[in-house]
């Protein structure tokens, strides 16, 4: 199912950004009717039955005890219309998620075609099988039933259940956390950049370096440089960073940014599957809830991510800060020095 949730989404999402229908000319020759008429098949017999129960009402002709049933279903059907406007903005509300840009198509399919269907996206009009409608229940609340091609079966959702969802903070399409945007946050946070460098929107500056503290030095505190060959013989030393003091340091911040994205299982979920899978997805129906070992994993993935994709880069290659050190320099003289360097601080 997952492949097919996978496949499905990905060819929904390059017809909606293709042109390609545009050319069809066996589509542009026909008509397409996107005209479902959810709100009018609805009520389209509710006025009578108002009506008669109002009678029954005001000449007391009821066929409950006091009036009750009849009083309750006059309110049901004066709520009614509302409550389906409110119905059908939250539906899209959800369904709409499958429009965002790190959208994980391990996502249900059938919500991409429901966000098809109501957007009247080419090939997903009456014409071309789909069909909506809304019934009111006799309990108060309404359902909506999608059918076609696409659906194996007609799809149902019920509007108590989607507002008891919403209301919960869970959704039936997961968004995906912009990882990218929080990393890029978490960079000014993790205390290993001097606030200097930090703009007034929050992000680093272009030439910001890691904090001087965090440079390895040798015994004498003069900096621990690495060598490295740049051709025709020649060298220069770049920079040594003490990593584990790193991550120490950084590692309560990125702690609670997980934290905060946990707080959302499904989001969590996304944010494995678009970032962090590597191919190995985990499914909305079969891992949530997910177990400790889901957990740990996210965390773990999630620090690596952070780590290689963002702040490595700041200790890769950076030139000395004092001047001379920087300079480019004969190897085989640098070699040779190096080494007598050895012999007499060890006394040989």
């Amino acid at each position: 199912m997952s492949n097919k949730n996978v496949i499905t989404n990905l060819t929904i999402k390059q017809m909606a950004e293709s042109s390609a229908m545009g050319f069809n000319k066996e589509y542009i020759a026909r008509s397409s009717d996107v005209n479902f008429d959810i709100l009018g098949k609805a009520f389209r017999d509710t006025g009578k039955v108002y009506a008669k129960l109002k009678i029954a009402i005001e000449t007391n002709n009821c066929v409950s005890d006091y009036c009750e049933y009849e009083m309750n279903k006059v309110k049901q059907l004066e709520q009614a219309p509302q409550a389906a406007l409110d119905f059908l903005a939250m539906l899209i509300s959800n369904v709409e998620i499958t429009e965002e840009q790190n959208f994980d198509p391990n996502n249900n399919f059938e919500y991409t075609v429901v966000n098809s269907i109501l957007k009247e996206r080419p090939g997903f009009s009456k014409t071309d099988g789909y069909d909506i409608a809304l019934h009111l229940l006799e309990d108060g609340t309404q359902d909506i039933i999608f059918t076609g091609p696409a659906f194996e079966k007609p799809l149902v959702i019920n509007n108590s259940s989607l507002n008891s969802l919403n209301e919960s903070g869970t959704t039936i399409v997961a968004s995906t956390p912009d990882i990218t945007k929080d990393m890029i946050k978490l960079l000014t946070e993790v205390n290993i950049f001097s606030p200097e460098d930090v703009n007034e929107a929050g992000q680093l500056k272009s030439g910001a370096k890691i904090k001087e503290e965090f440079i390895l030095k040798t015994a004498d505190g003069s900096f621990d440089y690495e060598i490295v060959e740049i051709g025709d013989g020649k060298g220069r030393n770049i920079l040594k960073y003490d990593m584990d003091r790193i991550k120490r340091v950084s590692n309560p911040f990125v702690d609670a940014e997980i934290a905060a994205t946990m707080a959302s299982e499904e989001e969590t979920i996304a944010a494995w599957n678009v970032y962090l899978s590597e191919g190995n997805y985990w499914s909305y129906t079969e891992d949530l809830p997910l177990d400790q070992n889901k957990k740990d994993e996210f965390s773990k993935k999630y620090k690596d991510y952070f780590m290689n994709n963002y702040l490595l880069q700041f200790t890769k290659n950076q030139l000395p800060i004092i001047p001379e050190d920087a300079q480019v320099f004969d190897l085989q003289e640098a070699k040779m020095a190096k080494a007598q360097a050895f012999i007499e601080a060890n006394n040989l």
